[in-house]
């Protein structure tokens, strides 16, 4: 739907039985968020809060709940738009296919931006201590915007076809920043904005920073897509919009006219403060590091303005329908912003970033056995490629193998992965490199090593599909669970240090030495919990890919290293205990949970939807 602002949305949602009001006062601190969580897993409406306890405005929260809802929003721009990133990828595909070239003219002539004098988020100015503090964890630093639309240009080209529009994390109270004056933006690795800081640094100038919030909801989804070289967000947010991003400049700052609130400032040359903690998407805390924050000049908005918000934590949450939508977006141009890639599919279960799963041609030797050798081209390719470098472990297989297999079906693909490789041969570690800033696997920020694996040709193994007790452990593990069809997970002794666990590891693997069994038992996970971690296949990868740093805690039955390469006969051991040093997971405050229960009691404002 062509919306001109959040309220339209809102409106349009009541309408089809989408949105539900909550009139009585609720608490921005913990009350809100564990309200939308409860609401999220139960796959209910969007929420739009009236009351909010200390601020004028109303919130609204889990806007894109749910993959059906997200294409009421978005249709019919949303097909549009992929007909546009396709003829963006293939520029020849249009002499191919006028048809989907017709499609995609709305959506180009949408995605030129447009200047104007004025906008409804002029309106109005305020202070920051008016915004709604929503905190969503019990240990988080403060309160954060959650929704935020993070602009700014190219220092050595302000153009606005230069600029970057993202999502970055932005704490408006808390720790050491000065109320109304101060406010955090944590930005991680391989993100635009960091570019843009570079070069003024370079330059020695401030970096001047506007945070819209609100607006349209494509402009909300433009904030987090990873979109091809050249296309600039604000094209992709007017052309998923169905209508131009229209802007206007005040004091040097660009401001998106049709936001709800917009936010002005700076990020002064050499200056930080310490940020977070904060309840993150992979299911822990990111703990508290310097970062810079912003100057806060303005903050401006609408007469009608809705603060939009969203909570973060272990997938899968609203973020996992954005995810599922960049997927659909950004599919068509796989194949041809990496050639001889098929498909890509980074695992929301286990939090994006620590699992990447990926299907290529091998086409290098056409003849005799087939082995892995274009797979590692692509596979540095797909690691070379913007935001898919942050990837911990890649999975790459064989697309010839089996063309029809699944991608998103991460069972089926780990089954067919799993009875394919070679581990004497398929292992390739990336150590002593730069990690995901979120990711605490590793004991330094923003370090830590990679694994990729990649399989071809015909079965080498058949994978136990049922828990068998001929399986013999060392004394010190218990508790034998399988995940999945060759996916042995077991209960470890509590993680001491590194240098115990190495012995602990070559225990248990000398321990498969002999064993028949193991024959088809390619994967086993140590765990601190193995029947949790079995439970089911999400809660398996999470525990899995999320705990684990590769050069640090793979092992290996019979392992070795010949002329620097690691590897080792079935099974591959992954310790995917807690370590001493890793973030606490998140878990909810049990008060709060008591009384958002209370809201889903008869006569209760979430009775019938929690």
């Amino acid at each position: 739907m062509r919306f001109k602002n959040l309220l339209q949305c809102v409106e349009f949602l009541e309408k089809q039985g989408e949105l539900i009001r909550i009139k009585e006062m609720v608490d921005p601190d913990l009350e809100m968020a564990e309200i939308h969580k409860r609401v999220f897993n139960a796959k209910g409406p969007a929420i739009l809060f009236e009351n909010v306890k200390a601020t004028p405005f109303p919130a609204l929260s889990n806007l894109f709940g749910t993959y059906e809802r997200a294409l009421k929003i978005f249709e019919p721009e949303l097909t549009r738009v992929k007909s546009l990133v396709s003829l963006k990828s293939d520029p020849a595909s249009f002499i191919k296919s006028p048809v989907k070239g017709f499609k995609a003219l709305p959506s180009l002539i949408n995605a030129l931006p447009l200047k104007v004098k004025q906008g409804p988020v002029l309106q109005n100015r305020g202070k920051i201590s008016d915004l709604p503090m929503i905190r969503c964890w019990p240990e988080d630093g403060g309160a954060f915007i959650l929704l935020p639309q993070v602009f700014s240009c190219d220092p050595d080209d302000s153009g606005i076809m230069k600029s970057n529009l993202g999502m970055y994390r932005i704490q408006i109270s808390g720790g050491e920043y000065i109320k109304n004056r101060e406010i955090g933006i944590h930005y991680q690795l391989h993100r635009g904005i960091g570019n843009h800081h570079a070069k003024a640094l370079k330059r020695g100038e401030p970096l001047k920073v506007s945070i819209f919030v609100g607006g349209p909801p494509a402009h909300t989804l433009a904030a987090v897509m990873p979109l091809p070289e050249g296309m600039p967000e604000l094209s992709f947010a007017g052309a998923l919009a169905g209508k131009r991003f229209r802007y206007c400049k005040r004091g040097g700052h660009v401001i998106s006219a049709d936001a709800d609130f917009c936010i002005t400032g700076r990020i002064v040359q050499g200056k930080t403060k310490k940020e977070g903690p904060f309840g993150d998407h992979l299911g822990y805390y990111s703990l508290e590091h310097d970062f810079p924050y912003l100057e806060v000049e303005s903050l401006f908005y609408r007469k009608d303005a809705i603060w939009p918000f969203t909570v973060v934590g272990r997938p899968p949450q609203e973020d996992s329908v954005f995810g599922k939508l960049i997927h659909e977006i950004t599919r068509p141009a796989v194949s041809v912003t990496i050639p001889g890639v098929t498909a890509i599919h980074a695992v929301d279960a286990a939090g994006v970033h620590p699992l990447l799963l990926a299907k290529a041609r091998e086409r290098y030797v056409p003849y005799g056995e087939k082995k892995p050798r274009e797979l590692l081209t692509h596979a540095s390719a797909i690691l070379g490629s913007g935001q898919l470098s942050l990837a911990k472990y890649l999975l790459v297989a064989a697309h010839d193998d089996k063309p029809e297999l699944d991608i998103s079906n991460e069972m089926e693909f780990f089954v067919h992965f799993f009875e394919r490789i070679d581990f004497s041969t398929d292992l390739h570690f990336h150590t002593c490199t730069t990690m995901d800033t979120l990711d605490y696997s590793s004991k330094g920020l923003n370090q830590g090593s990679k694994l990729v694996m990649v399989a071809a040709g015909e079965k080498k193994r058949e994978l136990l599909k049922e828990k068998s007790g001929e399986i013999v452990i060392n004394g010190h593990f218990s508790h034998v669970s399988l995940a999945g069809p060759g996916m042995l997970v077991i209960k470890g002794p509590l993680f001491i240090d590194y240098k115990k666990a190495v012995k602990e590891m070559e225990l248990l693997a000398r321990s498969f030495a002999g064993q028949k069994i193991m024959e088809h038992i390619p994967l086993v996970v140590v765990v601190d919990d193995s029947l949790y971690a079995s439970s089911d296949f999400s809660t398996f990868l999470w525990t899995t890919f999320s705990r684990s740093n590769p050069s640090h805690d793979i092992y290996g039955a019979e392992s070795f290293t010949k002329f620097k390469h690691w590897g080792c006969s079935s099974p591959l051991i992954i310790d995917a205990r807690v370590k001493t040093f890793h973030a606490p997971p998140l878990i909810s405050d049990k008060n709060v949970v008591k009384r958002v229960e209370k809201l889903g009691l008869r006569k209760g404002p979430l009775f019938g939807i929690i």
